[in-house]
């Protein structure tokens, strides 16, 4: 029988490269971080942080947006998917809240709060500080556990349960690391040759550096 891998060693690239790194969103306050990582759920980043300004500006902290109706905020959201959902759960977690300072600040409580699963809870802790109940896994941190050969499964509670078993608490934050690697490096169209996990890769090993070279040189044709 083979010996199980050890991720906790291998992953040590990944996390001195990307722990610590700030999430993308431009927010200024765990109310902010809030509102936006809600409304980043199959938008990019890049538009919730294009909006936030004008948003906030008129909805400065969660006594504010409790005033409003859902259909408020409308005008706000344009272009963010499924905008009229999350309008409704931004106005049901305001007026659930109340103020900033009910802003709960573990997995249990934010996940019992509209519109907030796990990925969205554990990013929230993550970026304000909190300790670790969980690993971030989103659409880029499942590309990679599966390139890497973590996990077949494709379900990310299913990786996520995973990756709390193979590493230890110390280092969840391998799951946003992950994530940082999906967004810059290991793209749908990987960039094999600059990745810091090219070692410990399943897939850089099975299609190997000739593949790499043949498929780089093809596109330059």
């Amino acid at each position: 029988m083979a010996a199980k891998k050890d991720w906790a060693g291998a992953m040590r690239p990944l996390l001195r490269k990307y722990k610590g790194q700030k999430h993308p969103l431009e927010y200024h306050d765990v109310y902010q971080l809030l509102v936006m990582v809600v409304l980043s759920a199959r938008s990019t980043d890049v538009h919730i942080n294009s909006i936030a300004p004008t948003f906030f500006s008129e909805y400065k902290d969660m006594q504010a947006l409790s005033r409003a109706d859902a259909k408020d905020l409308f005008p706000y959201l344009r272009g963010v998917t499924n905008f009229a959902h999350k309008a409704q759960w931004l106005v049901d977690i305001a007026r659930q809240l109340k103020v900033d300072g009910n802003i709960p600040l573990d997995l249990e409580g934010l996940t019992a709060l509209p519109g907030i699963g796990r990925k969205s809870a554990n990013v929230i802790l993550r970026e304000a500080g909190r300790p670790a109940e969980g690993l971030v896994v989103d659409l880029h941190t499942v590309r990679v556990a599966t390139r890497l050969g973590i996990t077949k499964e494709k379900d990310p509670q299913k990786i996520e349960e995973k990756l709390m078993k193979v590493l230890p608490r110390q280092e969840w934050d391998a799951g946003m690391a992950m994530s940082f690697l999906g967004r810059e490096i290991c793209r749908p169209k990987p960039l094999c040759e600059i990745c810091v996990m090219r070692k410990e890769c399943a897939y850089y090993k099975k299609i190997g550096p000739d593949t790499l070279k043949k498929t780089k040189h093809a596109s330059k044709k």
